[in-house]
């Protein structure tokens, strides 16, 4: 069995902060400790280095079927650009088609993700037709690793569930111990909004963004919470973007309820300034869409105020001509931007760099969070003796530039286009095979495995 010792370099976990050394076998840590005395058959000095867990990305969609094409990324391609920034482990998203089963649907998925994932991988199901037999599938899915579901509130006729079966849904879940997640905007409103805009005539990608305003999210969000305070089920919200959400979930603490959330990088960084009257605003579009920098300071806050567990992506890349579906009419752009690659450099920077979360928060937030939520904990999100050798080393202090001439992500721009960063992540392992050395891709299409989740330890 291979071993492989990292020495000296300043270990960060969510709860701790050491200058040690970590010993690796196989694909497991082993030993950790200050100056192990110790041989192994790769040393790697890790002397003025961070190193922290891999990262967790629990939202991304990768070769995703949406309006007629899909997203541009495969479980290949992406879970490898995830690797290059740090991304260990990602939690895909199944969609049920309406009339099919579960099974079907995860199936499909199986296809296309087993054998050709660089980096690991696990899946939450997205229910979007709970039914009698939908509900006999739930504890087979829990069984098998699959231990969350989403659901959506907003595109109806496509994903969008009704009230009464979330109320069933959550029921279900429940009582197998699972989790369910909302993408919590109100469907109704939002698609009313977008008719009036179509039918006057405005349809560039600013009025993608006036469509979904902020009221949307917040009496979305509000009605998950209260209907999972009623089934008493495991809750949490996918990319939040909001001070009125995350005031629905701060209203639901004051009556004991737990509410899990998770924002995502790009609403920490960019605002809806970027929406104009050109083209250039539809790499952008993604719902909920960008918000204001007073969201900004929420969200920052709400990651500090421990209301904010996990910053994501929601990776769901589309080339430019794939945007360009939506180049008369806002409405049929495809949804989502290109991020899987940069969130932890991005947060790391903007984050850590610049005070506003410290790096024990930083290592909670990308990876120890999602791990504990997602029932992966401790194998996954810490550095632990037996845990998984998911580990990066980051390079504090070195200034690195986003472009798309550079990224690994299958996507011809990119959403951070020229931002100077500083810290770069050097070196990335995943269970315990150095993955990306100094940019360089170290091990291939299959390496990733399905990692089966357990129940919520958080």
């Amino acid at each position: 069995m291979a071993s492989l010792l990292i020495r000296n370099g300043r270990v960060i976990t969510a709860d701790s902060d050491s200058v040690c050394d970590i010993l690796v076998e196989g694909e497991t840590i082993v030993a950790i400790g200050k100056n192990l005395p110790v041989q192994a058959d790769e040393i790697i000095d890790a002397t003025g280095k961070l190193v922290m867990p891999g990262g967790i990305d629990p939202h991304v969609h990768l070769d995703m079927p949406f309006m007629g094409t899909f997203s541009s990324d495969t479980h290949e391609t992406g879970t490898r650009a995830a690797l290059h920034g740090g991304t260990t482990t990602v939690i895909d998203f199944v969609l049920q088609k309406q009339g099919h089963s579960l099974r079907e649907a995860l199936t499909e998925w199986q296809g296309r993700a087993t054998g050709t994932a660089v980096g690991d991988y696990s899946f939450h199901m997205a229910v979007t037709d709970f039914n009698p037999s939908t509900k006999e599938e739930i504890k087979d899915m829990i069984a098998e690793g699959i231990t969350s579901f989403k659901t959506f509130m907003a595109y109806k006729g496509a994903l969008m569930i009704d009230d009464a079966q979330m109320v069933g849904l959550m029921q279900e879940v429940k009582k197998h111990g699972g989790l369910v997640t909302a993408h919590a905007t109100n469907g109704d409103m939002i698609d009313t909004l977008i008719a009036q805009h179509r039918a006057a005539g405005k349809l560039t990608p600013r009025y993608h963004y006036l469509s979904q305003p902020e009221v949307t999210e917040a009496e979305a969000s509000g009605r998950f919470a209260d209907i999972a305070n009623y089934t008493g089920v495991n809750a949490y919200i996918v990319h939040l973007t909001c001070e009125g959400a995350l005031n629905q979930v701060r209203r639901a603490t004051e009556r004991n309820q737990r509410v899990f959330v998770e924002t995502c990088i790009q609403y920490l960084l960019l605002d809806a300034s970027l929406y104009g009257d050109d083209f250039e605003g539809a790499k952008w579009v993604m719902s909920p869409p960008l918000r204001e920098k007073k969201d900004q300071a929420t969200l920052w806050a709400g990651i500090n105020q421990g209301l904010v567990q996990v910053v994501g992506t929601d990776h769901c890349p589309f080339m430019l001509e794939q945007k360009k579906m939506g180049a008369d009419d806002f409405s049929k752009i495809p949804n989502g931007h290109p991020a899987i690659e940069h969130r932890m450099e991005l947060l790391f920077s903007e984050g850590v760099m610049k005070g506003r979360i410290s790096p024990q928060k930083f290592v909670e937030v990308t990876s120890t969070n999602a791990a504990k939520i997602f029932g992966m904990f401790p194998r996954k999100g810490t550095i632990s003796i037996g845990a998984d050798a998911d580990l990066i080393l980051i390079d504090p202090r070195k200034k690195h530039t986003i472009s798309a001439a550079t990224h690994h992500m299958n996507c011809d721009y990119s959403g951070y286009e020229g931002w100077e960063l500083t810290g770069k992540i050097d070196t990335v392992l995943l269970r315990g095979q150095v993955a990306v050395d100094a940019g360089e891709t170290k091990v291939g299409r299959g390496y990733g495995q399905f990692i089966k989740r357990g129940k919520t330890g958080f």
